[in-house]
């Protein structure tokens, strides 16, 4: 079976508000399997957004484990983070699981990966996916040099410029945002 790469997704914390956006591409091999896929995700009436990097289905499983922890423990992100991460790389069928996550709400942003790794990034911006490196640097350089500039405003430009750099990674942007 061929190896699935997919996606860029990229959460930016900026002048009192929170953005995160996901492009919409997702192959196999050197083919476009799909150029819509929807990886960013409302939880908690819109509070928490989320976004996923990796497999599809693993990652949806992961999520409904991480809106029920957020149930669980009153939409406290960081321990339902926690409590995820934790089970994630305890349980023999999560272990498995291959995604990455990044959680957002208006106060912190968090990644979470199946090695118990629960990161809240410097300069409040958090990247995964294929390319995620060239959307990170990308925001950091709007954060640092364009100010002005609003949360969405960076997420999107940010991914704009990685999907003209990663061959796995499109215009076919989703942006949400919180404040």
């Amino acid at each position: 079976m061929e190896k699935i790469h997919s996606t860029t997704i990229l959460a930016v914390h900026h002048n009192g508000s929170v953005a995160i956006g996901g492009d919409g591409q997702a192959t196999l091999g050197n083919t476009i399997a799909k150029s819509n896929v929807k990886k960013i995700r409302k939880l908690q009436d819109g509070k928490v957004l989320t976004g996923f990097a990796g497999s599809t289905a693993d990652a949806f499983t992961l999520l409904d484990r991480f809106d029920e922890k957020l149930n669980a423990y009153g939409g406290n992100m960081k321990r339902a983070a926690i409590e995820l991460a934790k089970d994630w790389r305890m349980d023999r069928y999560l272990r498995r699981l291959e995604a990455m996550l990044i959680c957002c709400n208006k106060d912190e942003i968090l990644m979470l990966s199946g090695t118990g790794d629960v990161i809240e990034p410097d300069h409040h911006v958090a990247a995964i996916g294929s390319g995620a490196m060239y959307a990170q640097a990308a925001a950091l350089a709007l954060v640092k040099h364009a100010p002005q500039l609003s949360a969405e405003e960076i997420v999107r430009e940010s991914l704009n410029i990685a999907a003209d750099i990663c061959i796995y990674t499109n215009h076919n942007l989703v942006v949400e945002k919180i404040g």
